[in-house]
């Protein structure tokens, strides 16, 4: 189960980086006069690393000890 987890936190950060350098690319290029693509990305990058935190949150919940384990 945790190896489960562990690969689904690498899939969500990867997902977060491939976004970050989409955004990046998007807003240095220029073409995004209005901005409604930059917007987006950055709505999808939050919403990627809310996913990738609440997963390693899990993790820890699972398998975490504690500084008292």
């Amino acid at each position: 189960m945790d190896k489960v987890i562990i690969a689904l936190i690498v899939v969500a950060a990867a997902a977060v980086a491939v976004t970050l350098v989409r955004g990046i690319f998007t807003m240095a290029s220029g073409r995004d006069v209005s901005g409604v693509k930059s917007n987006r990305l950055m709505t999808a990058r939050v919403v990627l690393q809310a996913v990738a935190i609440l997963l390693v949150v899990i993790l820890f919940l699972l398998y975490g000890r504690g500084a008292g384990g």
